[in-house]
C-alpha cells in the first residue's frame, strides 16, 4: 500500500483530485469508480473547479458508483443518485449521461439489476481507479462485515452501526433504508486501481486496524481484503492518526 499523510481534509481533498485528474489525463476512456458521503464530497468539489478551468475534460469517464440505498427514488434527496448529480455532475458539462452509472434501487427486479450492473462494468473494461471510504466497522461500499470476498453486485442488509452513522443525513433513524444495492468486494477488486480515503478521528480505529502488520486478513473486517491489492493508495489526514 501506497500511503499519503495529509494535514487535513482539505489537502486529502486536494490530493485526491490532483490524483484523479493525472490518471484521467494518462488513460484513454477511464474507468472511474466513485463514492459517495461526506468523505468524498471535497474531492468532487475540486474537480469541479479543475473543470471549469479547463484543466480537465471528462468527455470520453465513464463512472461506476459503489451503491445505492434500495427504495429511494433517483428524485429522493437522500438517495446516492441525487447526491452524485446534486455534488458532481449537474457542474460537468462535458460527461455523457449514458456514461454515468448508478444501481437502480427501486428497480422491480433488485437480483437482475445487479447482474446487469455487473455485465456493465465488464462491458466498459472494469474500473480503472475505484475511490473508496472506509466504514468504522471497516465496511467497504456496503460491504458489512462477513459479506464474502467473492462476492459480486448484490443486495445487502445493512449493518445498524452504519444506519445510525448514515442516519444524520436523514430526518429520523425510521427513514434510514434498511437495503442497499453494493458493488461486491470482488467486484471492487478487479478495480486496477484503489483511493482510499480517510479523514477524521472517527476512522482512526478502522485505519489502524487496517495497517496492522500481522493482522488477518479477514471477511469480518472488510477492508481487510484491500492488503491483498497490488495497487492501493491510502491518502489519510492527521486526525485518522496515520502513523
Amino acid at each position: 500500500m501506497n500511503l499519503i499523510k495529509v494535514k487535513d481534509y482539505e489537502e486529502m481533498s486536494n490530493r485526491a483530485c490532483e490524483y484523479l485528474v493525472k490518471k484521467i489525463h494518462e488513460l484513454d476512456n477511464p474507468v472511474l469508480g466513485l463514492a459517495t458521503g461526506s468523505t468524498p464530497e471535497g474531492l468532487y468539489k475540486r474537480l469541479i473547479e479543475k473543470y471549469n478551468s479547463d484543466e480537465v475534460s471528462f468527455k470520453g469517464v465513464t463512472t461506476f458508483n459503489l451503491d445505492e440505498y434500495v427504495g429511494l427514488s433517483k428524485e429522493d434527496p437522500q438517495s446516492y443518485h441525487y447526491y452524485m448529480m446534486d455534488k458532481f455532475f449537474n457542474h460537468i458539462g462535458d460527461i455523457s449521461s449514458e456514461n454515468i452509472h448508478l444501481p437502480n434501487g427501486t428497480a422491480e427486479d433488485l437480483e437482475q439489476e445487479c447482474k446487469d450492473y455487473e455485465v456493465l462494468i465488464r462491458k466498459a473494461g472494469h474500473v480503472d481507479i475505484q475511490v473508496l471510504g472506509i466504514g468504522k466497522n471497516g465496511h467497504i461500499g456496503f460491504n458489512e462485515p462477513g459479506t464474502p470476498f467473492t462476492s459480486r453486485t448484490h443486495v445487502v442488509e445493512l449493518d445498524e452501526s452504519t444506519r445510525q452513522a448514515n442516519s444524520r443525513f436523514f430526518d429520523s433513524m425510521d427513514d434510514v433504508p434498511k437495503q442497499a444495492i453494493s458493488m461486491g468486494i470482488e467486484t471492487i477488486m478487479e478495480s486496477k486501481e484503489i483511493i482510499l480515503l480517510v479523514s477524521g478521528e472517527g476512522k482512526a480505529e478502522a485505519l489502524a486496524r487496517l495497517l496492522e502488520t500481522d493482522a488477518e486478513t479477514t471477511e469480518d473486517f472488510p477492508a481487510s481484503v484491500l492488503r491483498k491489492h497490488n495497487h492501493v493508495t491510502i491518502i489519510a489526514d492527521e486526525a485518522s492518526r496515520l502513523k
